[in-house]
This record gives C-alpha cells, structure tokens and sequence, in this order.
C-alpha cells in the first residue's frame, strides 16, 4: 500500500457505480483487559519513567510467653518495575482523495486507529498467560526472576519451599485435574511458609476449552462419568474465554480477589490522536501515540497448566 494514500490506488471510491463499498467490517472482541488487571493512575507514582512495587513479609506465629517477649522480624519481599513504552501509529491521505470519495470511506479510515489500537491492547494484555511459564521482561522486572507460573518460586525469608510453593501443572483441562489445581492453589504458602486464604473463582481458557470447560463447571452431575456423583464443580467458576490465548491447550486458574492486588495495567499516556495538513503536498496526517505497560507483584493468584 502507497503511503499517503491517493485516489489512483482507490478509483473504486470515486466511481459511482459502486452501491456498496465496506469498511472495516469485522466486529471487535470485547476489552477484557479490566477483567484481569487493575489499573492505576501512573500520575500517582513517585516517578513517571515506570512504576514501582515492593512488599514487606508477613510475621510469625505468636510463640509461647516464657517470662521475657520474643521479637519476631519481617523480610523485604521482591521488588517490581513496571516500565510503559511507547505505541505510535498514523494514516496518511491525499487531499483529492479525501474530497472526493464518494463513500466516506477514507473519513472514517482515521478513527480505525482506535480500533486498530484497542486490538493491540487485548494481544498486549493477553501476554500475561501466553507467557506465564516464561520470565517475561516486556515492560516488568520483577526481582524474583522466575516465571509467572512456576515450580520454582523462592522466598526472601529464607523459608522452606518445599511445599505450597509451586503453580505449574501439566495436566490437560478435565474435572479431576480442576480438581487437583484447586487443592494445590488452597494449599499456597506465604512469604515464611504458612498457610494463607486462597480461594479459586475464575477458569480463564482458549476457545478452543470452550467445551470442555462448561460441561466440567456447568453439569450437574460428574462429568464424564456414568455414576449419579453431584459435581463439585457446578458453579463454583466463572469461566473466562479469551480470543487472545495463543496455546489452544493451556488453562488457568484464579483467584480473582488476589489478582487485583497483584496484576497492575500502567495507561501512562491514554491514547492521544491528533491531525495535521502538510501545507505543500496537502496531504493529511493522523496519528495516535500511547504509552503503557503493565506486570505482576506476586504469583499466589494463578495456577498455569502448561499442556504438552
């Protein structure tokens, strides 16, 4: 495509013989991005090149009064930086052009932009499952340094992890293994390995799980099974499909209160459009510039299953 765009390249729009002439005729999915993260103003941070988060860990249990008070001690948790970067893109058009469209396409052609920019947000957003079994660098650092999902999460407290500290499954999506992932995530440890309140609410998968998924959470007696067992699992989720999972296998589990706490959407720049004529070539530009980021503070909030 020419850039700018001029009336030689688009003759059908000058030519009344068209009736119809579509544009950008496709629905938009859906923003999910509220539904997962919670978001900030960015204006409200210390600094304003990224956001910062830390945490203090939790103290011990009260031990047995012996004639004199033991002094408990709490450890500086992980550290996180949300660093937003920069999203620009712009449409140019030809004057003639413009003037002289007979179906208004190329009015409207600019305000595609936004819904150019609200699909990017949704693949951006989605980034947070499609690379939940990697260390993720995109816009978070976060100081753990290990995956999202994963069984190899540390402690500052010098804590042993050796059990309540692992979010990675491998089992494809069925009742027993929802199951299994709920007794796992209840089952989380804190910062010096005790018990903490995780309570799983929200199913988050592909389309593809589509299925499979609300026969597990919707049945009412046990899926796939001939016995008259009642089905744990009867609305006990809110099963979330998102379009944007690239792994038509993987599945998540939730905690959704937690996750609001942890899963941080950065608008450091909402998305601005402005409009300008070249005064030599009357060509008109559009343009639209953002700056965003966005990451997490702590695991305790997912269990992944990375399906083979």
């Amino acid at each position: 495509m020419s850039v700018p765009v001029t009336s030689g390249a688009f003759g059908d729009l000058l030519d009344p013989r068209f009736q119809k002439i579509f544009n950008d005729r496709y629905k938009q999915l859906p923003d999910m991005l509220s539904k997962f993260f919670s978001m900030p103003s960015a204006t409200a941070a210390p600094t304003k090149a990224d956001y910062r988060t830390s945490s203090v860990g939790t103290l011990g249990d009260v031990p047995e009064f012996t004639g004199s008070v033991t002094y408990d001690d709490v450890a500086q948790g992980y550290d996180g930086v949300i660093t937003p970067k920069e999203y620009a893109t712009g449409f140019q058009i030809e004057r003639k052009l413009f003037d002289d469209d007979l179906y208004n396409i190329m009015d409207s052609k600019p305000k595609n932009m936004a819904t150019a920019y609200q699909r990017t947000r949704q693949k951006h957003g989605a980034l947070l499952f499609n690379n939940a079994f990697s260390v993720d660098t995109t816009w978070n650092s976060f100081s753990e340094n290990v995956a999202l999902c994963s069984d190899s999460h540390t402690t500052t407290s010098g804590a042993s992890t050796a059990s309540g500290f692992d979010n990675l499954v491998t089992s494809a999506l069925s009742a027993v293994a929802l199951a299994a992932a709920r007794i796992q995530m209840v089952n989380f440890r804190g910062d010096r390995a005790e018990r903490i309140s995780v309570v799983p609410s929200m199913l988050v998968i592909p389309p593809d799980l589509y299925q499979t998924a609300f026969e597990i959470v919707e049945s009412s007696g046990q899926p796939d099974s001939a016995n008259n067992n009642a089905n744990v699992h009867k609305g006990r989720y809110d099963v979330v499909e998102w379009n944007y999972l690239t792994d038509v296998n993987n599945w998540f589990l939730i905690d959704e209160t937690t996750m609001k706490d942890a899963v941080l959407w950065i608008d450091r720049v909402a998305a601005e459009f402005a409009m300008v004529e070249d005064f030599d070539t009357l060509v008109g530009k559009w343009r639209l510039y953002a700056r965003y980021g966005h990451g997490h503070n702590d695991w305790r909030w997912i269990l992944g299953a990375q399906v083979s």
